[in-house]
């Protein structure tokens, strides 16, 4: 640990995050404003809990800051262990919501094995490309880098989670990319992928999943049942105009008529209450954020940091692209939370954790 650091940190990336997080408390404070947690007790409203959770992981991201993320790389295989068996219990003694077991309920917080998963693979997949520079080209780096994915992805599958399975898929596609992986192995596995595509569809998928998908197909097939709040978002973003009809002022969202308002939809509260300005503001956050951590990447000093850094930028871009594109209705919906702003604990400990392991790089590069 470093307690220095501090001193060479990059303040623009955490000044962006802070700006996502207060957003996102701000939404999460007129999504239930009227509501049944109007009503209950102040400890149990989602605002509280999630100002809660991001003192949590202010923190987490200071002690991530201070490790010398080189040590991560050392720890790497018991990181990736210990994820596994967490991904493990959840299927075994998970609390079961809406037909899934995705969290595990512990004395105070629930705890979501699957988004700290996300960044223990990130680690694990920086150093073993890190480790085979000169092999990177082969195709058996290419397949044991695939299978260190595919274990995660296939209990993360299980619970079932699509939205994540799909989110460690493309972290595992863009760090085999940046490592320099030979693009024609890509050709070879998209072919794969496009063969197998319709028999996950027919014997992969549950019956729910492949309803939301021919809902999204055809949204008129159950307008009041799975395509309710996909039409619900569509009307929330397109009604909201360029300025926004103001905070708490939002008829779909304070009539209660969009569901989810909270998580996975909240960017139809931004869109419906905040307007276009406020999704200009939005992504031009993460735009910053990502901008000076590909410049950290850019000028780190080994291959490990890169390639983490890199693997983190794709985390966020995947899970905010994922996200807005469920809310615009431009793909199924797949319970993907928006990084910084959507409410939940795990997320957002582990998004600020991976903000904390770009400081550790910048500053350690700055420092040499």
């Amino acid at each position: 640990m470093d307690v220095r650091v501090w001193r060479t940190m990059d303040p623009l990336i955490v000044a962006a995050m802070a700006g996502l997080i207060v957003l996102g408390l701000v939404l999460i404070y007129s999504a239930s404003a009227t509501g049944e947690w109007a009503r209950g007790p102040l400890v149990d409203h989602p605002m509280v809990r999630q100002l809660f959770y991001a003192a949590i992981g202010f923190g987490a991201l200071l002690l991530a800051m201070m490790l010398d993320y080189r040590l991560l790389g050392r720890a790497a295989p018991v990181l990736y262990a210990l994820a596994v068996l967490a991904l493990i219990a959840v299927l075994v003694v998970g609390q079961e919501s809406y037909g899934a077991k995705r969290w595990i309920n512990l004395p105070v917080v629930q705890f979501q094995p699957s988004e700290f998963s996300k960044l223990v693979l990130i680690i694990t997949l920086a150093k073993f490309f890190a480790d085979r520079e000169g092999s990177v080209r082969s195709l058996r780096t290419l397949t044991l880098s695939l299978l260190l994915a595919v274990i995660p992805m296939g209990l993360i599958f299980l619970e079932p989670d699509v939205g994540t399975t799909l989110v460690v898929g493309a972290i595992w596609l863009g760090m085999a990319l940046m490592s320099g992986i030979p693009l024609r192995y890509f050709g070879i596995l998209t072919l794969a992928g496009l063969i197998v595509l319709p028999l996950i569809y027919e014997f992969a998928l549950q019956d729910y999943q492949r309803a939301r998908i021919e809902t999204f197909l055809d949204p008129e097939r159950d307008p009041l049942g799975r395509s309710y709040n996909l039409i619900q978002a569509e009307i929330s973003i397109g009604s909201g105009g360029f300025f926004g009809k103001g905070l708490m002022a939002g008829t779909q969202t304070q009539l209660n008529y969009l569901r989810v308002q909270t998580t996975d939809f909240i960017f139809s509260v931004l869109g419906e209450e905040l307007g276009f300005l406020g999704g200009v503001l939005l992504l031009g956050l993460f735009t910053v954020i990502l901008l000076r951590a590909i410049g950290a990447a850019e000028r780190a000093r080994d291959p490990f940091a890169r390639l983490l850094v890199s693997g983190i930028c794709i985390m966020l871009l995947v899970q905010t692209t994922i996200n807005i594109a469920v809310n615009t209705r431009l793909i199924p919906a797949t319970g993907v939370p928006l990084p910084f702003i959507s409410a939940g604990g795990t997320s957002l400990i582990t998004c600020m954790i991976a903000i904390g392991l770009i400081e550790s790089v910048a500053a350690r590069r700055s420092r040499g």
